[in-house]
């Protein structure tokens, strides 16, 4: 399958070369550049569909790169994969248009899966079969997705997926309430702006009829009020769309340990 361009930009061509190999294998059609000016000059003149950027390299930086990039063309999606662990500058990637904020080291498969991939790729040879005898490994714990937008639904399952967890969805927050009750998930992603029973309406709910579930809202407004809101009606912590996917993982890691600890009490 064609998935379309995506150029690679990091200084560092060992990187390239692994996400260039991984992206290629998963139906990617790869071009490289190894700094934000030859990042600039390829997509005038090609346009690709998506970028995967470093943040820190010489000749016009990854912050830079994406400004211009996204004024260029904002309907080029982008990843960026950096070294700097600085928050900060994770959200202000975000706040550019970043589809997603991975930390180096990072798995070749995370990235594709945010460029809209599947991985594995599909070149690579499946897994070896497990013996009989060999116990599958069990999800780190269930995550239900709720959200509207069927792309983003799919998106955050695909992700929450790939970190381990077992994952379901709903469409909106009353079915998402009744899986709460079905399902009984350790984790609910709730969008909070959803048509119907919104997921600020749908939070006391759940609180109420799962009070051990922990509930992580996800908001494409980045709002303050809301997010005070939703904590003082017990949401466990509060995302921001689109998902900065390193905050979201410890977030969910957190929400497990803080669940296991209440529940051994």
């Amino acid at each position: 399958m064609d998935r379309g361009t995506v150029l690679i930009v990091d200084d560092d061509p060992e990187v390239r070369a692994t996400l260039a190999e991984y992206l290629a294998e998963d139906g990617f059609e790869v071009a490289e550049a190894g700094n934000g000016l030859e990042a600039l000059a390829h997509v005038k003149r090609a346009r690709p569909r998506a970028i995967v950027l470093d943040l820190m390299m010489p000749r016009l930086g990854g912050i830079d790169a994406l400004q211009r990039i996204r004024g260029f063309d904002p309907t080029i999606g982008v990843v960026v994969v950096t070294g700097a662990e600085d928050i900060e500058l994770h959200r202000k990637a975000l706040a550019l248009g970043a589809l997603a904020v991975f930390t180096k080291p990072v798995a070749p498969s995370d990235v594709a899966v945010a460029l809209g991939g599947r991985g594995p790729a599909p070149g690579r040879p499946a897994p070896a079969p497990r013996a009989a005898d060999t116990p599958a490994t069990p999800p780190l714990a269930k995550v239900l997705v709720v959200d509207d937008e069927p792309q983003v639904r799919a998106m955050l399952e695909e992700l929450v997926g790939a970190m381990g967890y077992e994952t379901r969805s709903a469409p909106d927050g009353l079915t998402g309430v009744r899986a709460v009750l079905d399902w009984d998930p350790d984790i609910v992603l709730l969008d909070i702006g959803m048509p119907g029973l919104s997921g600020v309406g749908a939070l006391p709910v759940i609180a109420r009829l799962a009070p051990t579930t922990k509930v992580i809202m996800v908001s494409g407004i980045t709002n303050l009020e809301v997010s005070r809101r939703s904590l003082a009606y017990g949401a466990f912590d509060y995302v921001a769309k689109p998902v900065d996917v390193d905050y979201l993982q410890r977030s969910l890691e957190t929400a497990v340990m803080m669940k296991r600890l209440e529940e051994a009490r």
